[in-house]
């Protein structure tokens, strides 16, 4: 089976929790003890009905507030599929938890309230995963039993979603309305709407095609770790960890190694106790080479006839996560998929209005949760490609030397 990670995101109250946890419930994948302390829980709470939402929200915040603050990540499977989920926070001062628990995710579901329709977070959130380049987007017009199940009202969102959603970058946005708390069109069709004559929620989590969404063109094996056992039985063994940023690689295939341009041949590709014909994103490998370079952490494996940008001047699209805001030839230190350096911020370009996505000129302070373009300067060459191209290598983070917080979230251009 294969793996979809997957996020929710959408307004404060929208009724995310409450879908996960309705997912996890009608797909048999709680266990007696969990749902016997949500029972508990909710008679605590004084509601007349089961709180799927506390399934997910499980700081004692969240459940007081009855909102969600923090990422949450939950595993489940069906017969056709596992799944890993990121349940987000709504609230605009937690945008950055969001970011986080979308970097990863193949598809994002937007929930709406149907008696509200398309706000600010909406479009905030739908925004941010067009940026991460999320290329699923499923748009779960939620609450539906509080409208009367009406068609109108569903038709009138998703009208005012596409004029806005044209503007993004996402190829497939899906539309369902849905009761997460009754059930409908969540795991099970409804009986309520008998005018919608499309596929449940799980069904479209359980059949939308993400294999062709990694890039299987450019060849890219970031080096995380060197192995060398010293061992009787592998005393001569020097082999190169990773995980796959992109392409395929086979034994015999040449390769370059990135900085310092050296060349050579991949002679085996390990993977636990067994050898892999090929390997590929986001496979995470063991390569051995028929030739001794020195190569460390940091280092790039890729095919000599299809290399990566290697620049020290960057264009960043960046999520500001810290609530000090973004300093203009300020220093800052930056992860790169596992490359370290430092780096100075040269120019901040355009801060991004999120609901009208035009560009901001006269305002470029980037504060907490604010996005915007900048140029950078890093202390080393990194070899990247367009985020656009190479989720991977087309990504990193700035974090603030001095107190080792993760400050922002950069997507290269």
């Amino acid at each position: 089976m294969d793996l979809l990670r997957f996020t929710t995101a959408g307004s404060v109250d929208d009724g995310k929790s409450t879908l996960i946890g309705r997912l996890l419930y009608d797909t048999k994948s709680i266990f007696q003890d969990q749902l016997d302390a949500i029972e508990k829980s909710s008679t605590q709470r004084g509601s007349d009905y089961l709180d799927l939402s506390l399934l997910t929200d499980g700081l004692r915040a969240e459940r007081e507030q009855g909102i969600t603050i923090d990422v949450a990540y939950r595993y489940f499977a069906t017969p056709n599929r596992k799944f890993i989920l990121a349940d987000t926070p709504g609230h605009i001062q937690y945008t950055r938890n969001m970011v986080t628990g979308a970097s990863t995710a193949n598809l994002a579901i937007i929930l709406i309230d149907a008696r509200h329709g398309v706000v600010e977070q909406t479009r905030r959130h739908a925004f941010i995963a067009s940026l991460l380049q999320i290329k699923h987007l499923v748009v779960c017009i939620n609450k539906m039993d509080l409208v009367d199940y009406q068609e109108a009202t569903y038709k009138k969102i998703m009208k005012d979603f596409e004029e806005f959603s044209s503007k993004l970058d996402t190829p497939d946005i899906r539309y369902l309305p849905i009761s997460a708390l009754k059930g409908d069109n969540v795991v099970n069709r409804s009986e309520n709407m008998g005018w919608y004559n499309g596929p449940t929620l799980l069904y479209t989590l359980e059949t939308v095609h993400v294999g062709s969404d990694f890039n299987h063109i450019d060849s890219r094996f970031p080096v995380q770790y060197v192995v060398r056992p010293h061992s009787d039985n592998h005393h001569d063994f020097r082999g190169y960890a990773g995980k796959v940023a992109g392409g395929v690689f086979k034994p015999g295939d040449e390769v370059t190694i990135l900085p310092s341009g050296y060349t050579s041949t991949i002679k085996a590709i390990h993977s636990l106790n067994e050898r892999l014909e090929e390997a590929f994103a986001p496979m995470s490998i063991t390569m051995t080479l028929t030739d001794d370079i020195d190569i460390s952490r940091g280092d790039m494996i890729v095919k000599p006839n299809n290399l990566p940008r290697t620049e020290q001047d960057i264009e960043l699209m960046v999520c500001w996560m810290n609530e000090k805001p973004l300093q203009l030839r300020g220093k800052y230190r930056i992860i790169h998929t596992t490359r370290h350096a430092r780096c100075i911020i040269k120019d901040i370009r355009y801060k991004v209005n999120v609901n009208t996505l035009h560009r901001v000129d006269n305002d470029k302070v980037l504060g907490l949760n604010d996005i915007g373009r900048i140029l950078i300067r890093t202390t080393v060459p990194l070899m990247h490609d367009d985020y656009r191209r190479n989720r991977f290598t087309g990504s990193l983070i700035l974090v603030d030397e001095f107190t080792n917080e993760t400050v922002a979230a950069g997507m290269i251009l």
